[in-house]
């Protein structure tokens, strides 16, 4: 709604996303941040569109219609906080449902903006200890790879007891599932197998660098050798990154910018060189992958060597279906999977590549696969929080619902912190637990290897 009263039509251009100009000092002026915040708390409310995506909108539109003058000017500039804290950066609201945003005159980026509310209150208060301990994967991480320690850690924080005091002391809900350690680290591995040498006349990237990412690195390190399985047997030659750190997706939930910017600053000499020979660079987990296509572009539009890492870096999924456009890759499945109820992340929808991973599953004879599009409510850090968990599991509950009625034998998801929140809700309020697998997982089941 202008100001004027008359409703406007939203942008039918493609939206396009300025860089997120935190090094700049108004960025963390905090009276500019709530004016800011203001001006596009006003458009939200007089549109209306994103309220069943998220917490935020909702508890936007509730502290509006419950002030005094039923407007935004009514609502305390301190409780604008309330909004921020129910937003975990899913991107959807930007990507799917404003129509505001650039190159619309009223430049709303949502997003962005409750990123800078973050980082403007981290800077503020300082950091939580829960929030720090959640967000540093790769000291958390040095746990795995050691077998007694990692089952002795691993049986410790499945009890009542444990989880009862992470949740007073940490603030991370005692029924929300979290992973648990590997015994061998999917760097080491992986060090194990052997790749194949190139081949000339590809189209595709023909030789790919893999970044494991922490949960795979650290919790499921089958995901990563399933994939290591799939390109051995496409004979697609494969190597790791000499050295690697998390890819700051969980600190830049957190607001934790120069958190963000040091763990760059460990990847980008070694993904760069890669990049640069002519490497494809695949992470397991949508989240990585988003941050370095997406986010840290945004935050160092003008450094090159982040540009040349975003150009080449892929989906897995999106990479094995050009491969197989180009004749590169082989389709000699023998094993049937059945039904796959499959999920789409959040993270993978934002990246418009389409839905990779489906149209792959679906060149598997034999496969019946029903797919969701919508938000499963995980959200990274945000859904094993306390004073959230339970939201996180009202947002996933249509699609538990959706998922469990197709009656499948897998559920799936490229997020694989999603598929076990969809897992633990399909669990809660159903009867029958369908088998959790990635959908690189059941690639390297079909093929039989």
């Amino acid at each position: 709604m202008a100001s004027n009263g008359i409703v406007r039509e939203g942008s039918l251009e493609a939206p396009t996303r300025h860089p997120l100009d935190w090094k700049s000092p108004d960025f963390w002026d905090e009276g500019a941040l709530d004016a800011e915040l203001e001006r596009v708390f006003n458009v939200c409310h007089g549109c209306r569109r994103c309220v069943s995506l998220c917490g935020a909108f909702p508890t936007l539109f509730d502290l509006v219609d419950e002030g005094p003058t039923g407007e935004v000017d009514g609502v305390p500039k301190a409780r604008y906080g309330e909004v921020v804290d129910q937003c975990y950066l899913c991107d959807m609201c930007y990507m799917s449902k404003c129509p505001y945003v650039p190159p619309h005159e009223w430049n709303i980026d949502f997003p962005h903006l409750m990123l800078r509310a973050k980082a403007v209150e981290r800077k503020r208060t300082g950091p939580r200890l829960r929030d720090t301990v959640l967000s540093s994967t790769d000291k958390t991480g040095l746990f795995a790879g050691i077998p007694v320690v990692t089952q002795t850690i691993n049986a410790v924080n499945r009890t009542q007891p444990m989880r009862a005091l992470m949740e007073k002391t940490l603030g991370v809900d005692a029924k929300a599932w979290l992973p648990s350690f590997a015994t061998r680290k999917f760097r080491s591995a992986a060090g194990d197998a052997v790749a194949t040498e190139v081949k000339d006349g590809q189209r595709t990237p023909g030789k790919v660098v893999l970044f494991s990412t922490c949960f795979i690195n650290y919790n499921e390190p089958g995901i990563g050798l399933d994939l290591v399985a799939i390109l051995d047997h496409n004979e697609i030659p494969w190597r790791l990154a000499k050295k690697e750190a998390c890819c700051g997706m969980p600190k830049l939930e957190q607001g934790d910018l120069d958190g963000v910017e040091a763990l760059k600053n460990i990847n980008m000499p070694q993904l760069v060189a890669l990049a640069r020979e002519g490497y494809a660079i695949l992470t397991g987990v949508p989240s990585c992958t988003l941050m370095f296509k997406q986010e840290l572009p945004h935050m160092f539009p003008d450094d090159p060597d982040v540009l040349a890492v975003r150009d080449a870096m892929w989906e897995p999924f999106e990479y094995l279906v050009a491969r197989h456009k180009d004749g590169l890759l082989k389709t000699d499945f023998k094993e049937k999977l059945g039904k796959i109820a499959y999920h789409v992340p959040c993270h993978g929808r934002v990246q418009a590549i389409g839905r990779k991973t489906e149209e792959f599953l679906k060149k598997i004879a034999g496969l019946e696969v029903d797919t969701t599009e919508r938000c499963s409510g995980h959200a990274g850090t945000f859904g094993v929080k306390k004073e959230f968990h339970a939201m996180a599991m009202k947002i996933g509950r249509p699609v538990f619902r959706k998922m469990a009625e197709f009656e499948p034998d897998f559920i799936s998801s490229d997020c694989p912190l999603g598929g076990h929140h969809l897992a633990q809700g399909i669990e809660q309020n159903h009867q029958k637990t369908p088998e959790l697998a990635h959908p690189i997982s059941l690639v390297r089941r079909a093929y039989g290897i």
